[in-house]
């Protein structure tokens, strides 16, 4: 009797100073680990974007974080492809030198890598990012023309035929703050991802298309310190290739519908076995909506700046120590062996 196929989702929230996923694509690593063990592995940008390091896994789906929230919520399916045509938005403000460092990227991707792009967009007005840092260090920022985003994506879409969407906005360069050097130093948390987030959930809220951002950022200087957690970023002149390299085959999203749901290759919530997440960070949307149908294996060591405990929201969760242990879990859930059986001492059954 075949098994149905086993389907991991791995989290771990942007711009909250994860141990491990908080700085340059270090969560890299879990995800290849564990799609070894899984079947199928949904996870988002903010694990698989390493800059210009990235890693073809050919059963993860890169989906980004408003949509991931969305099909964990049952709202949404996931519809795999063999191939996604990205269009390219470019904000005004980027420089000419550097705006051409980035088409170049856009070109060496279709021509080394053989992705499909359409030609590129750049955006009427200036979209203004602005940085912030919530009290609790978590940050988060807003673009101040969100129309004129909406307007380049629309003319993608209409008249370039795009499928997918990569938008890299030119973000304020502050090479002399504190918290970009401990984030360069692997102590602190990501200036940009919380405004990066904004961007993209921003597209694909409106539009219901794959979207992923990349910063436009000016070259920093080199830092013999740097930590091997954020060097990804420091390699080159844009951040841009991994996230065409994750569009070109990023699921489309797929309305809830009788049809929808009778299609054999689209994915659904329900169909979901287990969750990992940093135990601390068990607050988000794609969380509470899977805790009721899936496994969730919270992951100790992996330290963040929230507070969002399993047992504090009434989750069942199993909390392991860090993601060694948590593939240890997956084997022996996808095996349908109770983890109790792997331990050393076991209690005898008693009357209900």
């Amino acid at each position: 009797m075949s098994q149905r196929l086993y389907t991991t989702v791995l989290i771990v929230p942007t711009g909250i100073g994860a141990s491990v996923g908080g700085y340059a694509g270090d969560a890299l690593p879990v995800a290849r680990a564990i799609a070894q063990v899984s079947d199928r592995l949904i996870t988002h940008p903010n694990v698989l974007n390493g800059a210009q390091l990235y890693w073809p896994l050919p059963n993860a789906f890169y989906v980004e974080g408003y949509g991931l929230d969305q099909f964990a919520a049952g709202n949404w399916g996931l519809r795999p492809v063999h191939q996604n045509r990205v269009g390219l938005v470019l904000d005004q403000e980027i420089e000419p030198e550097l705006r051409l460092r980035h088409l170049q990227v856009a070109d060496a991707a279709r021509a080394t890598l053989g992705l499909s792009l359409t030609d590129y967009v750049v955006t009427d007005m200036p979209l203004g990012v602005e940085l912030r840092q919530a009290a609790s260090g978590a940050t988060w920022g807003t673009i101040q023309r969100p129309d004129s985003l909406l307007r380049a994506t629309e003319k993608l879409i209409k008249q370039a035929g795009a499928e997918a969407i990569a938008v890299v906005a030119r973000f304020p360069d502050d090479t002399g703050s504190e918290a970009l050097q401990a984030y360069r130093h692997g102590q602190g948390v990501d200036p940009l991802a919380g405004a990066e987030a904004v961007i993209s959930h921003l597209v694909v809220r409106t539009f219901q298309i794959p979207c992923a951002h990349a910063p436009a950022l000016s070259p920093l200087p080199l830092d013999p310190k740097l930590s091997p957690r954020s060097a990804a970023e420091e390699l080159g002149y844009t951040f841009l290739p991994c996230v065409l390299v994750g569009l070109s085959r990023a699921p489309q999203f797929v309305k809830s519908s009788a049809q929808s749901l009778a299609q054999p290759d689209h994915l659904w919530a329900d169909q979901v076995d287990a969750l990992i997440v940093p135990s601390s960070a068990c607050g988000g949307s794609a969380v509470l909506s899977l805790s009721h149908t899936a496994q969730i294996i919270a992951v100790h060591d992996n330290k963040t700046r929230m507070q969002s405990y399993p047992d504090a929201l009434g989750i069942s969760a199993l909390q392991v120590n860090s993601y060694l242990e948590a593939l240890g879990v997956l084997v022996s859930h996808r095996a349908g062996i109770s983890p109790a059986a792997l331990q050393p001492q076991m209690g005898s059954i008693e009357l209900l």
